[in-house]
């Protein structure tokens, strides 16, 4: 049933995935702009038996021709139909009628058939009367024409009217259509046997692509099932009341048994429990968390009962934000994908106009035989199919993203797919990033003060920010138990530091770099000394006056040396950009075998990514709000999951797990991606190519042809699901 939609901005305008979709759909998309809505409305409904990209298209072009319905958007691999409209009960009848009337249906109406069998005959019962009235024809000689002919009208009837719902509503060139033109010249022609095998492959054929596009959405699927549609909501009382998961808000505190799910992302309120995270992350092993750490939604308690509370809105759970960027990523086609939408958009006129000439210019102008020529004119028809081209590229693409986000990596689009690929320098940030990201306090040299008043001052500045610097420093004095005071007027700078008022005094934390200004020759030289060793300084000022530096080290991540050796092996230049001295970024590069650059500010880091550009594709991986400028400026840009939230929108690619490792993974995955892709297109490509000339040469006839084309459709599908199963290397 259609349903009000979660999402908090209405779909955006879908674009046509092929030619069998409408022509005239950019002209419909604009009018439903320019139209006066009142009071719309988001509905949803999930869609069932679509086959193609091209039936999500044909179905987006149906409802957007309706009356009241200002946009619309059909997501292939997730099923979904997405409508912004006004008037819902009176809209939604209609958008309901339309989808039965071309041929689709709504989930939530299929009957539950009573056994397996019933199911199998519900399901296949058109194709079962014509395979029994074909052989029986083939059997009965006699009989064979007229049996032939009556099991030709009965493949043909569901066809054609399906061909005609799609033209009246802005599919003219489907392959409904192109099969009933073959179908009708075959009987004219007098080849009534060709006539029904023909019908036959198609309507078997059409029955392998639908179970090929089911597998290849299987691991969205997965994804979607993950969260249970129900919870048990513990109230003020204490007592637990089972409710629908949509009815959770922040706040709410819900209970989750042993080997449930969570159906939202929640803060933790019981001690040391253990989650399997596995179909989220990809981490084999169950994490023990602790209480106050966030969990997100999908994860599995593994083995007690444990409470949370609620933390993400409704439809904005981690596995609804997996599925949304999935959905969006159908409309961040890659570039090959597009250039296969506008190749699909004058292929199949052109092939049709190159039939008609077939049928013609032989008889008319060399006096050939009409009934040979409009023989091959049909069967050209039949080559002109476009469905294995057509699939080819999505077949493949939504496979990869079903396969990264299951490892913990979310793409969003094929676009970011397709140019990861190509990648040949990978820009990391520092902290958070190579590093574990939690430095600690290793020394406290004063100046002016004592080692307590420097710490009291930095702390009190610090205090509340996330930066992993300034958590080092509040956690250092809280464990020396001082009692920090309050600070006013407190201002953070990306990449400079941050400044307060302190008991009436200007408090300033930040880099050397930015207050060198304060260090005099003397306190320069202990500066060098601590740097040496590896640590990042940070200075402390009181009214301009240097009071002290305080050393930090944060160590190199367990897997960091692991990641740059695979992507070295892989031909991919690595090199760390950071804000932190020379001396400790030469430290932590020199344990990881790579270049680095040292003191930049994010505008620098910025500046740094397009001198890289320089010398080809280039994708950057940061967690901080001073990387954010970065990933943009890249090519691809990647953010840890753990990362601010400002860098996770700026990227293309996320981690939703620590394991910097998943980048090597994620590359290989892209690789074998784009070979997919390619062996696709020469599939689909080479095929059409070979059958037209074996057509014109009069060597192959109409069965063979759709044979060949479901034949193809099946093998450029069945290529793109090896990704689904695809193990990673690192």
């Amino acid at each position: 049933m259609g349903e009000r939609s979660t999402d908090a901005n209405p779909p955006s305008k879908s674009t046509c995935h092929t030619d069998l979709c409408c022509q005239d759909h950019q002209t419909q998309q604009e009018t439903a702009k320019k139209s006066t809505i009142k009071d719309p409305v988001q509905l949803s409904w999930t869609i069932s038996g679509m086959d193609c990209p091209s039936c999500a298209a044909s179905i987006e072009n149906a409802v957007l021709g309706l009356e009241g319905v200002s946009q619309a958007r059909v997501t292939f691999a997730t099923e979904r139909l997405l409508v912004s409209a006004e008037n819902l009960e009176r809209t939604s009848d209609l958008i309901l009628k339309t989808i039965r009337e071309l041929g689709f249906s709504v989930k939530d109406d299929e009957p539950s058939p009573a056994s397996t069998l019933n199911s199998f005959l519900l399901k296949y019962w058109r194709i079962l009367v014509l395979a029994i009235i074909t052989l029986t024809a083939f059997i009965e000689p006699f009989e064979g024409d007229l049996l032939f002919y009556l099991a030709t009208l009965w493949g043909l009837y569901p066809v054609t009217t399906k061909a005609v719902k799609l033209a009246r509503n802005g599919t003219p060139f489907s392959i409904e259509t192109l099969m009933s033109i073959a179908a009708v010249g075959a009987l004219i022609l007098g080849e009534m046997a060709e006539a029904t095998i023909v019908l036959l492959l198609f309507m078997i054929g059409e029955q392998l692509e639908a179970f090929a596009a089911g597998r290849a959405r299987q691991g969205v699927r997965k994804l979607m099932a993950l969260t249970p549609q129900t919870a048990h909501r513990i109230d003020a009382d204490g007592n637990r009341t089972e409710v629908s998961a949509r009815h959770l808000k922040p706040g709410d505190i819900i209970e989750i048994l042993p080997g449930s799910r969570l159906p939202v992302d929640g803060e933790l309120l019981t001690p040391n429990a253990s989650f399997d995270e596995s179909a989220l992350t990809g981490e084999s092993v169950p994490v023990e968390h602790d209480s106050g750490q966030s969990i997100m939604a999908g994860a599995l308690s593994v083995d007690r009962v444990v409470r949370l509370r609620v933390i993400s809105e409704p439809g904005e759970s981690a596995v609804d934000r997996i599925i949304r960027l999935i959905e969006e990523a159908e409309e961040r086609k890659a570039p090959v994908e597009r250039f296969i939408d506008a190749f699909s958009r004058w292929y199949t006129p052109l092939m049709m106009s190159l039939a008609a000439l077939v049928a013609l210019i032989p008889p008319l102008a060399f006096g050939q035989p009409w009934t040979e020529w409009v023989y091959k004119a049909l069967t050209l028809l039949l080559i002109a199919c476009p469905c294995a081209l057509v699939i080819s590229t999505p077949a493949a693409i939504t496979s990869a993203l079903a396969r990264a986000s299951r490892n913990g990596a979310l793409i969003k689009g094929g676009a970011a797919l397709e140019l990861l690929s190509s990648v040949t320098t990978i820009a990391f940030d520092k902290t958070g990033t190579l590093s574990e990201g939690k430095p600690v306090v290793t020394h406290v040299e004063p100046f002016t003060q004592s080692v307590q008043d420097v710490l009291c001052f930095a702390a009190a500045v610090e205090f509340g920010s996330t930066h992993p610097l300034a958590k080092a420093i509040v956690s250092k004095a809280e464990e020396m138990a001082l009692e920090l005071p309050a600070a006013q007027n407190v201002e953070a700078k990306a990449g400079l530091g941050v400044q307060g008022t302190v008991n009436g005094q200007t408090v300033v934390v930040g880099s050397p770099r930015h207050l060198q200004k304060c260090i005099d020759p003397s306190a320069q030289q202990k500066l060098i000394n601590l740097e040496d060793q590896g640590n990042t300084i940070a200075v402390v000022t009181v009214n301009e006056q240097l009071v002290g530096f305080i050393a930090l080290r944060d160590n190199p991540r367990a897997d960091a040396c692991e990641v740059i050796t695979a992507l070295k092996a892989m031909g991919i230049r690595s090199i760390m950009l950071t804000g932190d001295n020379p001396r400790a970024a030469a430290a932590i590069a020199g344990q990881l075998g790579m270049e680095f650059q040292a003191q930049l500010l994010p505008g620098d880091k910025s500046t740094a990514i397009a001198e890289l550009q320089h010398g080809g594709r280039v994708a950057m991986i940061g967690d901080g709000i001073n990387d954010a400028p970065a990933l943009k400026t890249a090519d691809v840009g990647i953010a840890m999951g753990s990362g601010a939230d400002i860098a996770l929108e700026s990227a293309d690619c996320a981690l939703t797990h620590n394991r910097v490792t998943e980048l090597a993974n994620l590359v290989d995955l892209s690789r074998a991606t784009m070979r997919v892709i390619q062996q696709n297109i020469v599939l689909a490509v080479g095929s059409k190519a070979l059958f037209l000339v074996t057509t014109l040469l009069g060597l192959t006839g109409l069965w063979v042809a759709v044979l060949a084309d479901t034949g193809a459709t099946a093998l450029v599908t069945a290529n793109a699901l090896r990704l689904l199963s695809k193990r990673q290397k690192y």
